[in-house]
């Protein structure tokens, strides 16, 4: 039964589910739409609520950024597998348009993403890659634009 469960909770499908009612996400409006099987794509998105608004009517933008926070870290521990540590290192994001209605983001890891990794990665380094995500609305206009960079590691054999 455990290990039912357990392979439920690691599959996409569990994630998402996981995600969708966990409370900083669930508090903030933000809902994992989609999280392919085999972790190389998430979409998110944050409809516009009385509780998620600012001063001035439009997506807060802590909101904005929640949820972008942790997708490429996902998508990537899950896409390299146990031998990798990956941790969120750093972001920066611009607001370029007041965010209004349903705002929403797309997360995609590459072959080129992944091979660039493993190749800097290779005799136990890390690697800081940056990565970028693109926040539009419902006309598909910008409304921010963030950079993620990641800290990726293989694990040491004698210790993590």
């Amino acid at each position: 039964m455990m290990k039912k469960i357990s392979a439920w909770i690691a599959s996409a499908k569990g994630i998402r589910r996981i995600i969708n009612i966990y409370g900083p996400y669930f508090g903030a409006g933000v809902k994992a739409t989609y999280i392919s099987k085999d972790f190389r794509q998430a979409d998110v998105s944050l409809s516009l609520r009385w509780y998620n608004r600012n001063y001035v009517g439009v997506h807060f933008g802590g909101s904005l950024y929640s949820m972008i926070d942790p997708f490429y870290m996902l998508l990537l521990m899950n896409s390299l597998g146990p031998d990798y540590i990956v941790w969120d290192q750093s972001a920066e994001i611009d607001f370029i348009k007041p965010g209004t209605g349903t705002v929403s983001a797309r997360f995609l890891v590459t072959d080129e993403m992944l091979a660039e990794i493993k190749q800097k990665t290779a005799n136990g380094e890390k690697f800081l890659p940056t990565y970028p995500v693109t926040i539009v609305d419902e006309q598909g206009d910008i409304v921010a634009k963030a950079n993620k960079t990641l800290y990726i590691r293989r694990k040491r054999k004698n210790n993590n």
